[in-house]
């Protein structure tokens, strides 16, 4: 199967790149992006066609694309596969607008194409265990979720709110509302969240905390802060208590780590040596199109984050908790 990368502007795209490269059924041929220099030189790293045209990247014979590109641009850029009949795995978040997310849907839907979107955390080997525990009833029944998804500020395009969508509640919520709604089959009810810009001069938020309640009456706690210093030793973190009836499981999907002290960067560093989501993420997407199956994250998934990102912001903007919008699909 060819698969051809849109955009190297999200830095997962390296990752996806690596492991499209060494997977076994996979021919990774073509790279487009409208910034030349950085198209052309993840081309050459990864020895595939560059294109600078995305009609004539469309137009060769890759059966599915992976969607890098900034948050403002997933719509345009989905749409335009899904209309070449590619399959899709796009980069979170879906979009930036509930409306754009709808769309993409909606067109993918009309033209017969997966849209997968990526939230690679489900396949940390933790989470597929916590998933099991939680089904197991081996805590009794959930009552309620602290989460974090700490993060160093990623800079560049992430704060420019008209290609991201926001700051760190656009970045980092929709990961672990994503984990919660997976783990508990449950969707978010109504949020509160307080949202502001404290470590860095930057024009969008970098922390917060975000309180919800799920239908079924779990409590949901999120600080989606980017709150790691530059000298942390990696990007952050994703850490979950979830609290039953019966015991409490405390999950840290990055524990499984080697200190590295690199004097040659002259930093300390952790380097994960559990099995990489994102391998996973890529195993899963080739696999769901060889079998023609739906996607195992699938555009609603996308959509579901994405409404409750809106609702956080919304409920900042007020200052009282927001009932979440929810759009329906026709059967």
């Amino acid at each position: 199967m060819k698969v051809g990368i849109i955009s190297f502007a999200h830095m997962h795209a390296h990752s996806y790149a690596t492991y499209l490269q060494k997977h076994p059924d996979v021919q990774f041929t073509a790279i487009w992006d409208h910034d030349e220099e950085r198209g052309k030189t993840a081309a050459a790293t990864y020895q595939v066609d560059y294109y600078s045209d995305l009609r004539e990247f469309l137009q060769t014979d890759v059966e599915a694309v992976i969607v890098c590109s900034e948050n403002a641009r997933h719509k345009e850029h989905v749409i335009a596969a899904a209309k070449s009949k590619k399959q899709i795995l796009c980069e979170k978040p879906i979009a930036t607008e509930v409306k754009d997310a709808e769309e993409m849907i909606r067109t993918c839907k009309e033209e017969g194409v997966i849209l997968q979107i990526a939230y690679p955390v489900r396949f940390a080997p933790v989470m597929v265990q916590v998933r099991q525990l939680i089904e197991s009833k081996a805590i009794g029944e959930v009552l309620a979720v602290n989460g974090t998804n700490h993060g160093q500020m990623p800079g560049g395009w992430f704060i420019e709110k008209e290609l991201s969508g926001g700051g760190a509640a656009t970045d980092h919520i929709v990961h672990v509302m994503d984990l919660v709604r997976w783990l508990l089959k449950d969707e978010g009810k109504s949020v509160y969240a307080e949202l502001d810009t404290r470590f860095y001069d930057i024009d969008v938020e970098d922390c917060g905390i975000v309180s919800l309640e799920m239908e079924s009456g779990v409590i949901v706690t999120i600080d989606p802060s980017w709150s790691r210093p530059k000298t942390f030793p990696t990007w952050g973190d994703v850490t979950m208590q979830i609290v039953g009836t019966k015991g409490t499981l405390s999950v840290d999907v990055f524990k499984q780590h080697a200190l590295y002290y690199n004097d040659q960067a002259n930093r300390v560093q952790h380097l994960q040596w559990a099995k990489d989501m994102d391998e996973g993420l890529i195993a899963d997407f080739i696999q769901c199109v060889q079998e023609g199956r739906a996607p195992s994250i699938s555009g609603e998934d996308g959509l579901r984050t994405l409404e409750i990102v809106k609702a956080a912001y919304e409920s900042n903007r007020c200052k009282q908790a927001v009932i979440i919008d929810k759009v329906t699909f026709p059967e």
